[in-house]
């Protein structure tokens, strides 16, 4: 499934916080985008999933205009979001935490769920633990897993790595990797090594507008790290 942003606006209040942000990305691979924090690439990825609407301009995936759905018919037509932060419920059971998706899509008895929990052996391990009890890392596992349990045409990533120990962000990239060509992902992360690991493209955002954007063979480390170095 392919997703094309053409000319997106938005606006808080009187901050104009995108800025005629227009992106392609090809089914099956893997947009990474850059930015300092405070660039508007999370404001991006809400309006991708309907959280927030834009202003103006369009959102669309395989050719259908999506602008004005709702986020839960995007997610029913395919969209999926792990955000920033994880949002998991806390007082929930791991297992509560991926049923009730599942169960949301209609996926509690066709394998979703163990298909999902396969990719992130160590939440069979906490399968009755609450959310809340979760460390980090295992909490950033799970969101992703109660992603793919919808099985998803694309999944928007915001900072996945954030906080977490090296060990799971190897499992997160090497996951991410196996599933590149069926899925479409777009990737925010202020990791440059896990963005280029994985990234077939990058677009880097500043103050609301795309500044830079190109495919991998075209993006090296120095032109990357220029715009997310503090």
């Amino acid at each position: 499934m392919n997703l094309v942003l053409s000319d997106l606006n938005q606006h808080y209040g009187s901050s104009h916080t995108l800025r005629s942000v227009s992106l392609s990305i090809e089914t099956g691979q893997c947009l990474a985008l850059l930015g300092r924090n405070g660039a508007g690439k999370s404001t991006l990825l809400k309006c991708i999933m309907g959280v927030l609407q834009p202003t103006s301009g369009s959102i669309t995936i395989d050719g259908q205009v999506i602008t004005r759905w709702l986020p839960y018919e995007r997610s029913r037509a395919g969209l999926a979001y792990v955000p920033q932060g994880r949002e998991i419920f806390s007082e929930l059971s791991v297992a509560e935490n991926i049923t009730a998706a599942a169960r949301a899509h209609g996926r509690d008895k066709d394998g979703s769920i163990e298909e999902a929990v396969s990719f992130f052996p160590i939440l069979r391990e906490r399968w009755h633990r609450l959310g809340g009890g979760l460390s980090g890392g295992q909490q950033q596992q799970l969101a992703f897993a109660r992603a793919l349990v919808t099985r998803p045409k694309i999944i928007i990533l915001d900072e996945p790595t954030e906080g977490i120990q090296p060990s799971i962000v190897k499992v997160i990239e090497e996951v991410m990797a196996g599933l590149k060509g069926k899925v479409t992902f777009v990737l925010v992360e202020q990791y440059l090594d896990f963005a280029m690991s994985l990234a077939d493209a990058f677009a880097v955002m500043s103050r609301g507008s795309i500044i830079d954007q190109g495919a991998r063979a075209d993006m090296n480390r120095e032109r990357l790290s220029h715009f997310i170095s503090v």
